[in-house]
């Protein structure tokens, strides 16, 4: 019924054409924590070539954050993103039983159909802050056309992050109240591809881009301010979007977490033993290093992860991309 294959130019290509240049290792942030290339997709790829099997990858493959920055640089034109969350699959995670039991009990509550045009999947982390989703809904409802998904999938995105096998049921549960919807804006930036083969009907967004497109965010962003932009969103629809966020900068003159290569870096190291809280994030130091060297004002962030770590780090404010709306009554 689905395919789980994210269909890109890569997507033959696998470690074994992997010739070792690695641009890949450059713009990892799990490997600029720990300067050990066997938490790189550099080190994995040679690893396997070599003969290492996933068992003898396991903690570089957990660590890995997806953040995809390795897919847009890759000559090779390899699917590095999706070669991980092969391996990944190959192996059994601790949280197998727990996630699927999650995904079992949310299968057994089917969501009603989407009535409206537009559908937004807000995901855990903005449903933790319901002041400032409900302030998100009321500036992309102006039309009154949208409606928050009761079942944003965020379980699913654990299991594929997990490489968990994602059951017929529960993914008819997800997909099936969406069906009506013209245009899908979701929060989680892993599940943004995926949503675009499953709904190839819909138009499917981050909510990033969405909120950013809106003239009453735009005009409020200030020429010192630091745009952070949300990596796997963005990585995940890269050669559009590059496009989108330059047109951005050139029109507002705010400095973005971009590298020379326009990689967004990321600001976070969260893999996936911390997005199941089996780990507490520590990502001081990728933080402070997205930071070092400029004179900004402000931070603008499209996820709330990446206000949680600049917050700890920084000494000017914080905000969600949501909140400039609000900046000229402060």
């Amino acid at each position: 019924m689905f395919d789980f294959v994210i269909n890109t130019p890569a997507a033959h290509k696998s470690y074994s054409d992997c010739s070792g240049c690695g641009l890949c290792t450059l713009v990892c942030p799990v490997w600029r924590r720990k300067r050990d290339l066997q938490h790189s997709p550099l080190g994995w790829a040679k690893a396997l070539q070599h003969g290492a099997a996933p068992g003898d990858l396991v903690d570089a493959l957990w660590n890995c954050t997806l953040c995809r920055a390795c897919d847009p640089v890759c000559p090779e034109r390899i699917d590095v993103s999706g070669m991980i969350l092969k391996l990944r699959a190959q192996l059994v995670h601790p949280q197998t039983a727990v996630l699927q039991g999650r995904m079992a009990a949310q299968a057994r509550r089917p969501a009603p159909a989407c009535q409206e045009k537009t559908a937004l999947l807000a995901g855990e982390a903005l449903r933790a802050h319901p002041a400032l989703l409900s302030r998100i809904t009321a500036l992309l409802d102006k039309a009154g056309v949208l409606v928050v998904a009761h079942d944003d999938g965020a379980d699913i995105s654990l299991a594929l992050e997990a490489g968990v096998t994602v059951s017929p049921e529960r993914l008819a549960a997800l997909i099936e109240p969406l069906r009506r919807a013209d245009k899908v804006i979701v929060a989680d930036g892993l599940l943004l591809p995926y949503l675009a083969q499953w709904l190839p009907a819909a138009r499917i967004f981050s909510l990033g881009e969405t909120l950013s497109s809106l003239e009453i965010i735009r005009r409020n962003l200030r020429v010192t301010d630091l745009y952070v932009i949300e990596p796997r969103a963005y990585h995940a629809d890269y050669v559009r979007l590059i496009k989108y966020y330059d047109r951005l900068r050139k029109e507002r003159g705010c400095d973005f977490n971009l590298d020379l290569q326009r990689i967004a870096i990321p600001a976070t190291v969260r893999g996936l033993p911390q997005r199941l809280g089996l780990m507490v994030p520590d990502d001081d130091a990728q933080a402070s290093w997205v930071l070092h060297g400029r004179s900004i004002t402000r931070i603008v962030v499209e996820s709330l992860e990446d206000r949680a770590a600049f917050e700890k780090v920084s000494n000017v404010p914080v905000v969600h991309l949501a909140e400039l709306a609000d900046s000229l009554r402060r």
